[in-house]
């Protein structure tokens, strides 16, 4: 931002900022009606912050301040405008473990490893691509490896209802603060070793008391992760989310799986092998484009009671005993620690509650060459349906059920194809002929790989005592 832009950033909050009040900070004449359910949504999704360093920025008048410094070892809370900060001290400085500082962002600087927890709410839409960027690196190099950024914006359009004589904010898109945060790197130095660091997405999700108050999608935050990088990443992608969304499940490629399978679904059977499962809804999914497609679909359906939210289930943390029936449908196979992934799934679970899985396994080793091929490049991690089982009960599970289901799974690849050329003249409307032989093929192959016993499909069911 150059100093004309800041400059009338500057005059943006002067201009809202004279009384300091929380309507004037959140821009919205609804704030305090919206404090009191949206501060304990946006406090539930941090990680624990006990004995935690936690950099606040944009802390405003201590909306947040107060709570956090109730539970962290320390709050740096800084803001821009002076009469906000002010307003934070004389508010929370009782508290004897809180540092109050007016500094602009774009400038700020700490020590490396400095803090464990940095929350934002409603401060990376003030600045631009460029601030935003070097802001991010400098973020990673301020937190601790392993430690987490919170942050939350208005993603689209105005959210606020305050008049404002002009608006100096950036509206982006969810999916362009998820591609700049996570694409952009720090290399550290620790003596002759250099280490790579960048953020790992653990949730991404719409703020849903704006949705159940003002039908408003628009308010997004997000939880990020400090991790090593590895630059040797699979098939060039710095994070196993882009190879997802930019190999695995492009937004064109699931469209073309919903054409074959039905609306919502992209699995081998669509609602034929989920209707008789009793599931209707997946919420999480680490691709940002199936999650995009299913609130598409949730909102076409008018399901207001159905969520989803972009998040990392091996990082995502829920309470225990948060739900009575845990589902995935064909997923795990990504999973490298699979009985780390399902003693998570029976601590989520209720007593009495049910875990049901459906996923792509494999054989006894030795492979073919052509099997080993396809996992390597798929990057899938697979075990025989007996294996899933044992680590279903190494979980704590009682009531195991594992069960090779390949001959349906292979009944219904053959169903599927016999419908794919029927279809093809409707197919090739809205796709390419490549898409569709690519669809058509992959099928073909799933069925040579299963007839060699290379390929087993599994379900599972289990329950929490």
């Amino acid at each position: 931002m150059d100093i004309k832009e800041r400059s009338t950033m500057t005059e943006f909050w002067k201009e809202h900022s004279r009384q300091a009040t929380v309507e004037e900070m959140m821009l919205d004449s609804h704030a305090q009606e919206l404090t009191l359910h949206e501060l304990p949504e946006i406090l539930s999704l941090l990680p624990s912050l006990s004995g935690q360093r936690v950099l606040e920025l944009g802390a405003g008048i201590g909306r947040y301040t107060s709570h956090l410094l109730t539970q962290a070892s320390h709050v740096t809370a800084v803001d821009f405008m002076e009469s906000f900060v002010e307003k934070n001290r004389q508010d929370n400085s009782h508290h004897g473990n809180a540092s109050f500082l007016q500094a602009d962002v774009t400038k700020l600087d700490f020590p490396k490893n400095s803090f464990d927890i940095i929350f934002s709410n409603w401060l990376l839409m003030y600045l631009s691509d460029e601030e935003l960027t070097s802001l991010t690196e400098r973020m990673l190099g301020w937190l601790c490896p392993g430690g987490y950024l919170f942050f939350r914006e208005s993603c689209n359009y105005q959210s606020g209802d305050c008049k404002r004589t002009f608006n100096p904010t950036h509206y982006r898109s969810s999916a362009h603060y998820s591609h700049l945060m996570t694409t952009t790197l720090r290399e550290e130095s620790e003596g002759p070793e250099k280490q790579v660091f960048g953020f790992d997405i653990v949730l991404n999700k719409t703020v849903q008391t704006y949705i159940k108050m003002k039908n408003n999608q628009n308010q997004v935050c997000w939880l990020l992760e400090k991790v090593g990088r590895d630059t040797a990443c699979q098939e060039g992608f710095r994070t196993f989310q882009q190879f997802l969304d930019n190999q695995q499940y492009t937004r064109k490629g699931i469209l073309r799986y919903e054409k074959m399978f039905g609306a919502g679904y992209v699995s081998t059977g669509g609602h034929s092998t989920t209707k008789a499962f009793g599931v209707e809804v997946l919420g999480l999914d680490l691709s940002a484009n199936m999650v995009d497609i299913a609130i598409e679909r949730a909102m076409e359906e008018k399901l207001p009671s159905v969520h989803f939210e972009v998040a990392d289930a091996t990082k995502r943390e829920f309470p225990e005993a948060s739900f009575d029936v845990v589902y995935s449908r064909d997923t795990i196979l990504h999973i490298d620690d699979k009985l780390a992934m399902f003693k998570r799934f029976h601590s989520w679970l209720k007593p009495g509650g049910q875990v049901l899985i459906t996923d792509y396994c494999c054989g006894e080793k030795p492979w073919t060459p052509q099997f080993q091929e396809y996992v390597k490049q798929r990057g899938y991690i697979l075990y025989t349906p007996p294996q899933y089982g044992k680590f279903l009960q190494q979980a704590g599970f009682s009531n195991v059920r594992a069960e090779d289901r390949t001959a349906q799974f292979m009944q219904v690849i053959q169903t599927e194809l016999e419908r794919a050329g029927a279809m093809e003249d409707e197919f090739l409307k809205e796709f390419s002929e490549e898409d569709y032989l690519a669809i058509v093929n992959g099928w073909r192959d799933k069925l040579k790989r299963c007839k060699t016993g290379d390929q087993r499909w599994g379900l599972f069911h289990a329950t929490r005592n």
